[in-house]
């Protein structure tokens, strides 16, 4: 943890929310609401003190956020192939 310089506790992990709720609204709902609780937990066990669960929830919400987005973008991707290949197809 890096500490922050005036009282040496170490600083928040990042909460990665506004992350998970656009991968929950654009991309990949399941995989974005698991982000979302993850972040959700994060400053709550940082202000308890809990330091290092709260960036395993960190670490958690982020590894989530990049799975959802990661299969949204595969899923645009995929959906644009198939829709060239069928555009070319019925122009034969």
């Amino acid at each position: 943890m890096e500490a922050n310089g005036m009282n040496g506790n170490p600083v928040c992990p990042k909460t990665w929310m506004v992350e998970s709720i656009l991968v929950t609204i654009l991309c990949c709902l399941p995989f974005g609401i698991v982000g979302i609780v993850n972040a959700a937990k994060v400053n709550s066990l940082y202000s308890a003190g809990k330091y290092d669960e709260a960036l395993r929830a960190s670490n958690e919400a982020g590894k989530w956020t990049k799975i959802g987005a990661g299969i949204g973008l595969v899923g645009i991707l995929l959906y644009i192939i198939l829709v060239v290949i069928v555009g070319v197809g019925s122009s034969l």
